[in-house]
């Protein structure tokens, strides 16, 4: 409350003494305007409020990101404390495990990743201990992680071109010999926009796969 009642002052402030249209006020008041614009601020609990109210339910539990700050004790604003550009946050990333990828039907799915793609399943990972149906497919030392689950997002009305949707990207030798397998198989896909040698299609479920091709 405190926040939003110096906000009014300052604006009513404002407003009166730039009626009064005298030179000498009117340059004070820009030097105060500027030494408080110049000021960054970061929103409350911005973060916090987006994935509280995006969260819950059944899709996941409400959460929040804690930002550092320090409460300024003159107006109730969260400043960010300065940290170097020199620091590295580091925990210790691998590589991409695996890629979760959503499926009505999970034969289907594997008629495509395995029949046409030739993806091999990964019998070591476990199917039975999941309350859905699945599947693990190698992409090289990684996997794609096929759940039979209901899609939330829309079948319909995706761009034509996956570049521009979500999508999963898989590096490959070739892009000329896909090319031919998705001819073969009446698969539509559309090439990079930005003329390198990669390829754009969907699976079964709409789901966007770029392949891109790079040095073996």
């Amino acid at each position: 409350m405190n926040q939003i009642h110096i906000t009014h002052s300052r604006c009513f402030s404002i407003s009166t003494m730039a009626s009064l249209h005298i030179p000498s006020a009117t340059v004070a008041l820009q030097h105060k305007v500027n030494r408080v614009t110049t000021k960054p601020i970061i929103p409350v609990n911005s973060l916090c409020h987006f994935y509280q109210t995006n969260g819950g339910g059944d899709r996941a539990p409400g959460f929040c990101f804690k930002t550092k700050a320090k409460l300024s004790a003159e107006a109730n604003i969260f400043e960010k404390e300065p940290t170097s550009v020199h620091d590295k946050i580091d925990y210790g990333v691998v590589s991409v495990h695996h890629v979760g990828v959503l499926c009505e039907s999970l034969e289907r799915s594997l008629e495509f990743y395995q029949g046409i793609l030739g993806l091999e399943i990964n019998e070591a990972r476990p199917h039975d201990k999941l309350p859905y149906r699945g599947a693990w497919l190698w992409v090289g030392s990684e996997m794609i992680h096929l759940m039979e689950l209901p899609n939330p997002d829309p079948l319909i009305g995706r761009p034509e071109h996956g570049g521009r949707d979500r999508h999963t990207c898989i590096a490959i030798q070739d892009v000329s010999k896909l090319k031919v397998i998705l001819d073969k198989a009446g698969i539509p896909y559309t090439l990079s926009r930005s003329g390198r040698p990669a390829i754009f299609t969907r699976d079964p479920d709409a789901n966007a796969l770029e392949f891109t091709q790079v040095d073996g």
